[in-house]
């Protein structure tokens, strides 16, 4: 038997519960307090909190910790930067037949679009292809381009886009999937080391942001032996759900093999594959968001990923077979399509204990926003999008125009229908640090405090609130608000401790809170340098 004693310091247990000044752990589960039990290890909170661990209800840690291979482009401060890094990567790596790249700054350009003759420039004889750090675009060189088979002959795709110029030939831009599948399909994929070096970095790093649980948003084929070959080599450091991508162009063939990657999955400790990904439209900075009316700087209505009755068959059908719905949704025409395919499943399935999420809707019409209430949709926002960054001012609101875009990220709104939500980084996207997205949720400014009282301030929540999504409110999305979530008697010991109480601080000091600990069933995953030498030797960095 193993029993941790957690002191001298506050135990929020979670919203509603009452604080504690003292916790008891017994094999990775919480007991009641019991002076009469002789511990294995007691742990000095040093006057900080202890608490539910975070959870992370979207993100994408394998391209997240493929980002971390090289070349690094994300903290490119303009195109010229990039393409010496890109040069430079090249002379570095003579031998590598392509140079694979993520994330760059798509506001790095007023349009979005990058040309691929900035790229020859430096490397006009090897492929390079760069991902968009929204993941929804790739820059090609024209070797790239070549390879794919993309030319002036190359007709749009059903699913995409790709912009041209005025003599037809392809700038170097790639759209959305039925676009950018054509340079993936030939650029070569990590291999299966670089997939569980991905992982392991990547893990890590969430449990360093006091993340137990996430769910991966994006998982393809080729993704789940890169999960399984981790997990066997025991370098995961959370727990973690696998939504499978469901894909509008080979849907026939999916329907056959979902069950079965499940099922493999399931073998996996910490592991679930409980959910289906669906992506219902693009994003709004490059007019592939569908929306209801017309684009401010432009006379189109965004892109349909899947047809609507074609996302309604497939929706049933995966929830026939048990699995959850998680919804990709930016445009307000895009989350009254995810909204109805929630609703058509309660309508031909019956009823049934259902999770299902609508990740971002950054844009919900008023009819449609009581509606995630209703249906009993989870809405899982970024909070870290919810304030006039530079995103936002350069690409989002010239395209919504003024009062489209100061509708977006109703967080306030939805916490106040009663509807369920979970709070997600989208990382690597963005950051996957929580303090500083819970103190977005609570100001709706920037870092720097600006802009003053905060964008949209109808929509900001209290830091009560804040915590209580991303806790208790991902674990009810994971389907584990019986076991985790909260720290009640019985539940597996899944925490954070925190250097400050979030509710005692000032909003503006939220982001600098440290996260000093993190565990998964009482399994010690990620401790601080600064705490290192002040705890006990027993407690190490141990893999779950």
């Amino acid at each position: 038997m193993s029993v941790v004693v957690f002191r001298n310091g506050t135990v929020w247990r979670g919203n509603g519960l009452p604080d504690a000044d003292r916790l008891l752990v017994v094999d990775g589960r919480i007991a009641p307090w019991d002076e009469s039990v002789s511990p294995d290890l007691s742990i000095d909170l040093k006057g900080g909190l202890l608490a539910p661990a975070f959870g992370d209800g979207h993100a994408h840690p394998i391209l997240a910790g493929l980002e971390q291979q090289g070349p690094a482009i994300r903290d490119a401060h303009d195109v010229s930067e990039i393409v010496e890094r890109i040069q430079a990567w090249a002379q570095d790596h003579p031998d590598d037949e392509w140079i694979v790249a993520a994330s760059y700054d798509a506001t790095l350009t007023p349009s979005g679009w990058f040309d691929a003759r900035w790229l020859d420039a430096v490397v006009p004889d090897r492929p390079v292809m760069l991902r968009a750090w929204d993941y929804h675009s790739v820059w090609c060189n024209t070797r790239a381009l070549e390879l794919a088979g993309i030319d002036k002959d190359t007709p749009q795709p059903d699913v995409g886009k790709i912009p041209r110029r005025e003599d037809g030939e392809p700038l170097g831009t790639l759209l959305e999937w039925g676009a950018v599948d054509l340079a993936l399909r030939v650029a070569p994929a990590p291999s299966l080391d670089q997939g569980v070096e991905a992982l392991e970095y990547a893990t890590g790093h969430l449990a360093a942001r006091g993340i137990a649980w996430f769910q991966d948003a994006w998982v393809d084929p080729d993704d789940i032996e890169i999960w399984l070959a981790a997990a066997q080599r025991g370098v995961l450091r959370c727990r973690a759900d696998l939504a499978l991508r469901a894909d509008p162009l080979r849907w026939a063939e999916q329907r056959n093999e979902l069950a079965g990657q499940r099922d493999r999955i399931r073998a996996a400790p910490h592991l679930t594959c409980n959910t289906i990904k669906f992506f219902v439209d693009g994003i709004i900075e490059n007019h592939t968001a569908d929306m209801l009316h017309d684009y401010a700087d432009a006379c189109t209505r965004g892109m349909k990923v899947w047809q609507h009755d074609e996302l309604l068959a497939a929706a049933a059908f995966v929830d026939e077979l048990g699995f959850e719905l998680h919804l990709h949704a930016i445009g307000d025409a895009g989350a009254r399509s995810a909204l109805d395919a929630v609703e058509h499943i309660q309508a031909v399935n019956g009823p049934r204990d259902r999770r299902p999420v609508i990740a971002h809707a950054q844009l919900v019409d008023d009819d449609d926003l009581p509606r995630f209430a209703e249906l009993g949709v989870i809405a899982c926002f970024q909070p870290l999008w919810a304030t006039t960054d530079d995103v936002m001012e350069q690409l989002t609101l010239p395209r919504l125009g003024h009062e489209r875009g100061h509708r977006q990220y109703r967080i306030g709104s939805v916490l106040r229908s009663g509807a369920p939500m979970s709070f997600g980084s989208d990382w690597p996207v963005t950051s996957a640090d929580v303090l500083p997205a819970l103190q977005t949720a609570v100001t709706r400014a920037r870092q720097d405090g600006t802009p003053h009282g905060g964008w949209m301030p109808e929509e900001r929540i209290d830091i009560v609130n804040a915590l209580d999504i991303v806790t208790r409110g991902v674990a009810y999305q994971a389907g584990a608000e019986t076991s985790r979530g909260v720290l009640s008697d019985g539940f597996e010991a899944d925490l954070v401790w925190l250097s400050a109480d979030p509710r005692q601080s000032p909003v503006s000091d939220l982001s600098s809170i440290s996260v000093l600990g993190t565990w998964v069933a009482g399994i010690p995953t990620y401790q601080s340098n600064s705490t290192s030498s002040a705890l006990p030797a027993q407690m190490e960095r141990t893999r779950v």
